[in-house]
């Protein structure tokens, strides 16, 4: 699709719809972000503002994040080609980088002068960490009043666990998701998932303080937790535990499900899934579509009960006949009548799925080492704004003298506080 955009005073030019999004200011254009956090539900909070089109501005010191060193998750490789991590890439595109010895009087002085003229200072540091390193709210609050502190935890500022540092698979096995598919097996859902969930929480919560900010001039503390995002998502199931006193864990067996909720095998070896509320609605037509009209006749399955009490024949019945086709040729029969089925597709297929790159769901990035390559795109779509990646995660320090001449440093004082080690 071509639009026209209007170039200085008579010049006209012909853009893209690729490049009028482009000029489209990002949400939080103008927000500065000061993080100092380590792996990813706190930095990914940040790679999320800067998704929005906040600075976000990323301090290291030592031997940096030592999310940049994570190249396996047990057996699994996660190294990019070139090396590097790419679990370092998703939590820290869009932002500067500094290398910075906050420690040192002169270190201090710099990250105090960042802080004065941030918006939000981003952390994922422990308790004790923070209050040591002079980086807890009322320190930071004496520098900018107006400060938001944004802070994640393991599981949560108080009680006996405030203090104790937490991955993903910890925060999953506290809150109860990990016995969601099977109550005799715990199981971790996916890789990094709850850290994701956590990070979008809190960028979440970050942008509503910026914005009772913006109506009564305060800042504020904001906090969030593997622990209370792993419970916010089981919201269902907590009141479904709480309420009623079951468990609520639903395991995916097949013989056991309805024939009208459950995935079939296709004659091409691809699956696709079916979910119909109510079943009553669409239990003639399955039959139909399928060929098997003769069970409309059949008292056993006369109902939802008599189908559940025979849901292991009935699934075995369908088993067969959907595996006379391909997923894509029943795929263009259902849905063209009403039924709710869809592929359940592997993550090759998504990359290149057209209803995602319809929508921009995945996109195309240009990345300085690894090139030119598909990731998701912002979920949220806003028609005056513009959202998602815009540049890769910094190399140690990339951004030091940058940021520092932005401070109101110049070239020759830079240089001592390079020869100091006080920034690199």
């Amino acid at each position: 699709m071509l639009s026209v955009s209007v170039v200085g005073h008579s010049e006209r030019q012909i853009l893209t719809e690729e490049q009028n999004e482009a000029l489209k200011p990002g949400p939080l254009d103008g927000i500065r972000v000061v993080e100092y956090g380590v792996f990813h539900a706190g930095p990914g909070a940040g790679a999320i503002l800067g998704d929005l089109g906040a600075e976000v501005i990323k301090i290291e010191s030592g031997f940096g994040d030592p999310e940049r060193y994570w190249t396996h998750v047990g057996g699994l490789d996660i190294s990019a080609p070139n090396g590097q991590s790419l679990m370092f890439e998703v939590s820290n595109r869009n932002k500067q980088g500094i290398h910075l010895d906050i420690r040192s009087k002169k270190g201090r002085e710099v990250f105090d002068r960042l802080i004065a003229g941030a918006d939000v200072f981003l952390t994922n540091l422990r308790k004790s960490t923070k209050e040591e390193k002079g980086l807890d709210y009322h320190t930071l609050c004496r520098v900018n009043p107006r400060i938001i502190h944004a802070s994640v935890s393991g599981y949560g500022t108080e009680g006996p666990m405030s203090n104790i540092g937490a991955f993903d698979p910890m925060g999953q096995a506290r809150s109860g998701m990990m016995f969601l598919n099977d109550p005799d097996n715990p199981s971790l859902i996916h890789l990094a998932i709850l850290d994701q969930a956590t990070a979008i929480a809190f960028s979440h919560g970050i942008v509503t303080a910026l914005f009772v900010r913006e109506r009564t001039g305060r800042g504020q503390e904001v906090h969030a937790s593997l622990y209370s995002t792993g419970l916010w998502l089981l919201y269902a199931n907590v009141m479904t535990t709480s309420i009623l006193g079951i468990n609520p864990s639903i395991s995916w067996n097949r013989p056991r499900n309805s024939p009208l909720r459950n995935s079939y095998r296709c004659s091409d070896g691809k699956w696709l899934i079916g979910v119909h509320h109510p079943e009553e609605k669409y239990w003639a037509p399955f039959c139909e579509l399928t060929g098997q009209t003769h069970l409309l006749d059949d008292s056993r399955f006369a109902d939802d009960a008599g189908r559940a009490a025979h849901s292991a024949e009935l699934v075995e019945i369908f088993d067969a006949v959907l595996a006379t086709r391909t997923r894509d040729a029943w795929m263009e029969i259902f849905p063209k009548h009403g039924l709710m089925f869809c592929p359940v597709m592997r993550l090759e297929e998504v990359l290149d799925d057209p209803q995602a790159l319809s929508n921009r769901y995945i996109t195309e990035f240009d990345h300085p080492s690894l090139g030119r390559m598909k990731i998701p795109g912002y979920p949220i779509h806003f028609s005056a704004c513009r959202a998602g990646t815009r540049t890769s995660a910094p190399a140690v320090g990339e951004h030091t003298d940058r940021i520092l001449s932005d401070l109101g440093y110049e070239a020759a004082e830079i240089e001592k506080l390079r020869q100091a080690e006080v920034v690199r």
